[in-house]
C-alpha cells in the first residue's frame, strides 16, 4: 500500500501514511473543505446562503 498523498510506501505508525507530514496535510484537506462533495440540492443552497447572510449581519 502506497501513501495517498506522497506515493511512498506506508509506515505502520502512521498508516495509511508514510509520515506526519503527510497525515497533517490530509488533516488540512478534511479541515479545509478539499473533500467535499458538492450538492446541488436547493435546501442545502438555500441553507448556505442563509448562513451567509447571517454571518455578514453579526458584528466582528
Amino acid at each position: 500500500m502506497s501513501c495517498p498523498i506522497c506515493q511512498k510506501p506506508t509506515d505502520a505508525k502512521f498508516r495509511p501514511f508514510c509520515s506526519q507530514r503527510c497525515a497533517d496535510v490530509d488533516l488540512a484537506k478534511w479541515l479545509g473543505g478539499d473533500y467535499a462533495i458538492p450538492s446541488h440540492d436547493p435546501e442545502d443552497i438555500e441553507k448556505v446562503a442563509e448562513a451567509l447572510d447571517e454571518a455578514q449581519r453579526k458584528p466582528h
